[in-house]
């Protein structure tokens, strides 16, 4: 790292950074993305803002990116290094002064403030919620009673950050009948231009029964969770693919092990989400300071998150002074998880129970359905800094933790023993990594570098400790090292190239000798000689 010093080339002065003149700085980084089906659209929806509330979470807890273009970083994760890499915006998008502006050729005529580059964490939820079906729906007996302002709050509480939008996008996707959540989605993203186009895809694709287009827009807006409708089925003998979310911000890891252990995490708990009807949502303006606080060095054991305090409705009691609130997980804390409160909470009208067991055709409960219109009172929805082991294993008696509500959904499901002794080895490496017992890649990386004899202490990292690097992370990869600060008693199996099936099936006929002398070998086998000894053929 050097002071300010002055480009030659361009006579200005260049600021004290990690400099990387190249795209592929960012988009070479590596990572660990696992897309979801839903069963239609609606639950696409809702686990896209509730996987986005946990993006920067996992990012923290997977970091494995210290070193940049052979300099240790002061950061510990990729996403802001690919967020610069691609970021297109024109000086007027970024609002700064641009002397080219207008640019006739740009979306927005490139002049439209645009506040995060295309590739960074989302910038609106896109679960509409029960907002406009209970307004066109006459409910009688004074329940949840929306007014339109209401139905709409999911855009103006959580959603509290700018987000531009191409106007007559919006104005087309209202006007087909699509939502006002998903309408802005969709024309936020349009304020860009697209950055790939294929020869003979542009003018040749025909839009009435292809989305090559509408993917090229989609497919370059890189966010922490993406939203992905299914393609056209232009024939019935085409695959069905249907409605998908895409969870993205997960760093990769150094073994097999560890990338298993997070994917069952993530699936799970899209699982447990869904099944125990929970509710991650908080403003995107503290998503977007999770987002910026998981970049920090060490943020997975140091660092503190902002995090929902009650993913459930609280339940009415009366503490002898009054009204009190409370988590019904405080219950099972507490030892009285068999009793139920004497009068549950009312939102807008209704009881708590109510609204949880109120369905719709497709069994999907009102309380996931106002989830995002923020019902109840301020305390229901309120949220606060916790660390990482907090969120992962508990706080106080009213956040369950994260993993304990993954345990309690493989006994909900009846997990079978042999699939729950895996996931269970899963589980207890990602606690061991949230409470600091296990380090990240990234600062198992760091510390290897500190330590190497050649390192100088000025955040260089030359070719030799580069080297030693690479090769202690295949041994590490292969099983042919161990390092109990990243896996703990976890051992990985040896990968080796042995008993590999690495050739082509053949048809060619063979002859009989051959078959005879193979038929031989197996026959000496011992699984083989119990039954030969019986008289069982082959």
């Amino acid at each position: 790292m050097t002071d300010e010093t002055t480009d030659p080339e361009s006579n200005e002065n260049v600021r004290a950074a990690i400099h990387m003149d190249a795209m592929a700085f960012g988009m070479g980084c590596c990572c660990l993305q696992i897309t979801f089906q839903a069963k239609d659209v609606d639950e696409s929806r809702f686990m896209y803002d509730q996987l986005a509330v946990l993006a920067p979470i996992m990012m923290a807890l997977t970091a494995s990116t210290p070193i940049l273009r052979g300099r240790i970083a002061d950061t510990d994760a990729r996403w802001g290094i690919i967020s610069e890499s691609v970021d297109d915006r024109t000086l007027a998008e970024r609002g700064r002064k641009d002397p080219n502006a207008p640019r006739e050729e740009l979306a927005g005529r490139g002049q439209r403030r645009i506040y995060k580059s295309r590739y960074d964490s989302i910038s609106t939820y896109i679960y509409q919620g029960a907002g406009e079906e209970l307004l066109m729906s006459d409910r009688k007996g004074g329940g949840l009673n929306m007014t339109s302002g209401l139905a709409n709050r999911v855009l103006n509480m959580y959603n509290d950050i700018p987000v531009h939008i191409d106007e007559e996008s919006y104005q087309q996707l209202r006007d087909a009948g699509v939502d006002p959540a998903l309408a802005q989605h969709v024309a936020h993203l349009f304020i860009r231009d697209p950055l790939v186009v294929f020869d003979g895809a542009v003018e040749e694709v025909d839009d009435e029964t292809q989305t090559e287009h509408w993917e090229s827009i989609q497919s370059t807006n890189w966010q922490t969770v993406r939203w992905k409708p299914p393609p056209p089925r232009n024939s019935p003998n085409d695959p069905h693919i249907g409605w998908r979310t895409e969870f993205r911000s997960m760093e990769i890891q150094m073994t097999d092990f560890e990338n298993a252990a997070f994917t069952a995490f993530i699936v799970l708990l899209t699982r447990v989400i869904l099944a125990f009807d929970l509710n991650l949502y908080i403003p995107l303006s503290r998503v977007d300071a999770n987002m910026q606080r998981a970049h920090s060095r060490n943020a997975a054991a140091k660092g503190k998150f902002f995090f929902r305090r009650h993913l459930a409705p609280l339940e009415e009691g009366d503490d002898g002074f009054g009204v009190r609130y409370t988590s019904m997980f405080s219950r099972a804390v507490n030892g009285d998880s068999t009793t139920t409160s004497s009068t549950p909470i009312r939102v807008n009208g209704n009881t708590g129970k109510e609204i949880e067991e109120e369905e719709d055709g497709s069994g999907v409960s009102l309380q996931r359905k106002t989830a995002p219109c923020a019902p109840g009172s301020d305390e229901n929805n309120a949220y606060e800094e916790m660390t990482m082991a907090e969120i992962m294993t508990g706080k106080g008696d009213y956040f369950p933790g994260l993993i304990p509500l993954v345990q309690v959904y493989l006994d909900y499901i009846n997990c079978d023993s042999i699939t729950r002794k895996r996931l269970s080895l899963y589980l207890d490496f990602v606690e061991k990594r949230a409470t600091g017992q296990l380090v990240t890649p990234a600062t198992w990386i760091r510390d290897f570098v500190r330590s190497h004899p050649s390192y100088k202490g000025d955040s260089v990292v030359p070719d030799d400790i580069a080297y030693d690097l690479i090769k202690a992370s295949q041994d590490i990869g292969l099983g042919k090292l161990h390092v109990p600060e990243l896996l703990g008693d976890v051992r990985i199996d040896p990968v080796t190239t042995e008993g590999a099936y690495e050739v082509k099936l053949d048809s060619k006929r063979a002859q009989n000798e051959r078959i005879l002398e193979l038929l031989g070998r197996y026959q000496k086998r011992k699984a083989f000689a119990p039954n030969i000894h019986k008289g069982a053929g082959i």
